[in-house]
Formats: structure tokens, C-alpha cells, sequence
């Protein structure tokens, strides 16, 4: 790892350089993004400030990580912090001089922004709690670690046609969505992993191809190395809309992706030398059960005698800066804590003993009570070039009107929100999504979202949600506030209510449509 911080070191000066004719107005908003994305940096929407994706392998911050953005938090006075569905922490609102400083100092860090954005392989994404579910057939993250140190020696050898996510699910929760990502691997009880490529979100939604069985998990570079090639050599380089891997199975057919990606597997499986010799990370520490504790909904035991995480959940990502400072003053002192993202974004704080449980249930006690504040929502228009509706901003009023109201905790599920067509809110895969655009009214247009209903990630389940219509932007938290009460009636949670009722989204919704 150290040989690519070095080396990514000697590009930042050309990434300064850009950034500073950027800020001098040389350079136009859509020129600089082609180049900036490569340094997991963007401009803001505006054009006036900047933000900065920090590369976190597998989603995992070690104490050094959380020293450094607590640190970085404190100097440039930084007042947001947003956490992301690819399991990243982005850094907001920074001018040309923090934005370059921080690509710098994070690779001190060991925290890489190259290929952060672009057309390049993007952070690899682990179940959050992979090593300590009790329920997961094995931990994936040393080879998901392993997965994203391999992809970074692509970033300057290799031109993608678009952005490659890779991500690896430990468990039946498929939390990552490895069953439609780029690539995904997916762990099996026998010890092996189940291969999917060529599936992703936005438009032409398309949920991943089954490839590969029971693949040795030391066996996994021979399956990045091959996906590499097939989407290099069939990916589309002319049309950007179209670049992505999912639209292999509409140029290729799936029964003939299937034979090339094997072909070319068989190929590498003789001529590369990728095996991989991993080993589990060994937690040493251990502690006593506390019943009571586990009382406690936020409390996850562990499979490790006597440890536990703890989950927190930010209002749509968005984390108060100071609790970085916060957490690092509390935790520091502890062995062997990590604190794991989320791709729901949110994060889990893991190999705790049920005293230090307790002090970090403490000062994370601000976040998601409910189910559906436990929401998510794509970095919105206010921010984002390309967005069209404020995703986070819609979710933070629906949570403020909610909270007028008195509501069963489990009255509405939680919801995805995306901006735009993208997706990066994956409200494709949720019972309840939204996505943003506009509206046609007798006053002109106005800012809208499209209501989704009937989206899943359940392994076996999944399934893309079907648009059902249109809601004005500020009509969304009185459409809430009208189902939460509905379902509130009948005294059932809304999984319940929505099983027995399953025309209840699309009644609810008809009085805003006019």
C-alpha cells in the first residue's frame, strides 16, 4: 500500500495545479470535473466550494483514520460531513487551499482519494459487520481489503469506459447489494463465494448475472482481474450513457457474457498468479454478556464472547462534525475498535465490552430513533452538479414533521431518496423510493419527486420498485404523515399494514397527484 501512496503523491501536484485554475475561473465547471472526479474531489454545485471522498477499504476507519478527520474537522473548521452509500466519508464545503491540503495530508493517513470518483475503480464495499456477525458464513473484509489494494495498481495503467464498483457480502442481509453491483461476491455457508457482474442501479436498472460458483475465496483476484477485462474490452467508450457494465447484458445477451467472463476466467485461472494468503484479523480481547444491555436496540452482540457493536445512524448521512472529535476522545483508549460503514450510511462502532458499549451509546445518542429515520438519501441538488431534487433536505423536513406526530416507531419503513435518475440513493431497491425532477403545475414547474413502491435487496427477492406517480416536493411529509397515521389505526407496523393493505402507498399518495 505504501508503494501507491507514494505514487499518488507525485499526481497530486497535477491535481493542484487544475485546482487552482479552476478557482482562478480558467477552467469551466465540466472541465474540471472530468479531471478533479479522478481525485475523489468535486465542485460543488455553484461552483464556489469543494468536496473531498475519502477511500476507506471495505468501509473500515481505524483509530488513526478517525484521528485524522477529527484533527482535519478541527483545523480548517470544517461544517460538513457527509457519509456515503459506497461506504466513504466525504468532507464539505472547502475552499481551493483545504481541499488541496487534505488530498495531501489524508494519504499521511493512509487514506487514499485517488480514483474516488471517475472512471475508475471506486472504494470496495464489505458487510459493515463482517468478522463479528454472528449470522455471516465467514468474514470477507481481508479480502475485500485485498480486493481494493489490487484495483488501485489499475488506476493509472488501465482506462476504464466508466466507474467499477466491487463489493463482497458476508451474510443473507446483502446489505452492499453484491447481487447487482459491478462485481459482486457474495459468501456462502460452504466457505466459497457466489460471482455476479454486470449489475447496477439509475437507468436500464439491471440486477447482477450470475457468473461464477463456489469460487475459492483465495481465488478472488482471478475473478477482479477478469471482470477488468471484459469490461475493457466489450464496454461501451463511445456512448457515456451506456458505459456502465450493466448494459453488457444488453449488448453481449447474459448467456454470452456468462461464456466470455468464464473463458477469460479459465485464462487467467493459467496464466496469472493472483492466489491470495489472507488471514482473519484475531480479536484478543474479550468480555462478559450484559443482558440488560442487549436490551438496548442500538446494541449488537457480537460473535466474540462478551463484545459488542454499536450501531448510529445519522439523519440522511449527514454527521455533526464535532462528534468525530467526540468519539476519538472516548474510544482512544480502547483496544481493537473500529468503527465500520455503512451503505445505508450509517456506521457501527465494533469490539466493544459492554462498559464501553455504554459510553459509546452515549455520545452517539442523537441519531436515528425511528425506522424511517434510518432513511437514506443521496448527497442532493444543494450540493451535487447533477442533481435535480435536495434529497437530504426532503428527508431532514419529513423527519422534523414527523416527529410532530405521535407515531409508532415502526409506523413507515425506511425510504430511499435519490436526486436524480442515478440512483445513488438506490431508491430502486426500497419499498418506499423517491426520486427527484420536476413537475409541471399551473404556476410553471416545480421541484418533484416520483414515488417507487414494492423494491427489494433480499437475496432471492430482489426487485427494481415501479414507479407509481409523482409528488410535489412539499407535498412528501403530509403524504408520510397520512400513511404513518393510516397504519398507526390499525395498530399494526407498517411491514404488517402493508401486507394486508398493498394498494395503500398508491391510495395515500392519489390526493397529491392533482
Amino acid at each position: 500500500m505504501q508503494k501507491y501512496i507514494e505514487e499518488f503523491k507525485g499526481d497530486l501536484k497535477e491535481f493542484h495545479e487544475m485546482t487552482n485554475k479552476f478557482y482562478r475561473g480558467e477552467v469551466s465547471v465540466p472541465e474540471y470535473k472530468s479531471f478533479s472526479g479522478g481525485f475523489g474531489s468535486y465542485a460543488q454545485r455553484g461552483g464556489e466550494r469543494s468536496m473531498l471522498r475519502l477511500r476507506l477499504s471495505g468501509g473500515e476507519i481505524n483509530m488513526d483514520h478517525l484521528k485524522f478527520i477529527a484533527d482535519s474537522i478541527k483545523k480548517y473548521q470544517i461544517n460538513m460531513v457527509h457519509l456515503t452509500t459506497c461506504e466513504t466519508v466525504q468532507l464539505h464545503n472547502l475552499n481551493e487551499e483545504e481541499v488541496c491540503a487534505l488530498s495531501t495530508e489524508a494519504l499521511e493517513h493512509g487514506i487514499i482519494t485517488r480514483g474516488g470518483g471517475g472512471d475508475f475503480p471506486r472504494n470496495v464495499m464489505s458487510s459493515p459487520l463482517a468478522g463479528v456477525d454472528k449470522n455471516e458464513y465467514f468474514d470477507v473484509m481481508p479480502y475485500a481489503k485485498a480486493t481494493a489494494k489490487y484495483l488501485l495498481g489499475f488506476i493509472k495503467t488501465v482506462k476504464f469506459p466508466r466507474k467499477l464498483k466491487v463489493c463482497f457480502s458476508s451474510d443473507q442481509a446483502n446489505v452492499t447489494h453484491a447481487t447487482f453491483r459491478d462485481l459482486g461476491f457474495v459468501a456462502k455457508e460452504n466457505g466459497t463465494f457466489d460471482v455476479y457482474i454486470a449489475g447496477g442501479l439509475g437507468v436500464n436498472p439491471k440486477l447482477g448475472v450470475l457468473v461464477a460458483e463456489n469460487i475459492e475465496p483465495e481465488k478472488t483476484l482471478y475473478c477482479v482481474k477478469t471482470m477488468v477485462d471484459v469490461f475493457t474490452e466489450y464496454g461501451n467508450y463511445e456512448q457515456r450513457a451506456r458505459s456502465r457494465s450493466r448494459f453488457l447484458q444488453d449488448t453481449l445477451g447474459v448467456e454470452e457474457l456468462k461464456r466470455i467472463f468464464n473463458e477469460k476466467l479459465a485464462k487467467n485461472l493459467k496464466e496469472q498468479k493472483l492466489d491470495l494468503i489472507v488471514e482473519e484479523e484475531t480479536i484478543t480481547k474479550s468480555g462478559e454478556a450484559d443482558v440488560e444491555l442487549e436490551k438496548e436496540k442500538r446494541i449488537i452482540p457480537q460473535k466474540q464472547k462478551g463484545l459488542y457493536a454499536v450501531s448510529y445512524a445519522p439523519i440522511a448521512g449527514d454527521v455533526e462534525p464535532s462528534l468525530f472529535e467526540k468519539l476519538y476522545q472516548v474510544l482512544e483508549p480502547m483496544q481493537e475498535v473500529k468503527i465500520r460503514l455503512s451503505p445505508e450510511e450509517q456506521f457501527y462502532i465494533i469490539n466493544l465490552t459492554a462498559k464501553e458499549a455504554k459510553k459509546v451509546l452515549e455520545v452517539t445518542k442523537n441519531g436515528a430513533k425511528t425506522a424511517f429515520e434510518h432513511s437514506t438519501a443521496c448527497i442532493g441538488a444543494d450540493i451535487c452538479q447533477v442533481g435535480i431534487g435536495k434529497s437530504r433536505l426532503l428527508l431532514q423536513a419529513c423527519v422534523k414533521r414527523l416527529r410532530e406526530e405521535d407515531l409508532p416507531e415502526d409506523a413507515l419503513p425506511a425510504v430511499h431518496i435519490s436526486g436524480c435518475p442515478s440512483s445513488c440513493g438506490s431508491h430502486q431497491t426500497a419499498v418506499i423510493g423517491l426520486r427527484g425532477g420536476k413537475k409541471p403545475t399551473p404556476e410553471g414547474p416545480k421541484f418533484a419527486f416520483a414515488l417507487y413502491e414494492n423494491g427489494s435487496d433480499k437475496p432471492g427477492e430482489e426487485g427494481f420498485g415501479t414507479e407509481v406517480g409523482v409528488l410535489l416536493e412539499e407535498d412528501i411529509p403530509e403524504f408520510f404523515v397520512d400513511l404513518a397515521h393510516a397504519v398507526k389505526q390499525e395498530g399494526m407496523s407498517f411491514k404488517e399494514y402493508y401486507n394486508k393493505h398493498p394498494e395503500c402507498i398508491k391510495e395515500t399518495a392519489k390526493k397529491y397527484y392533482s
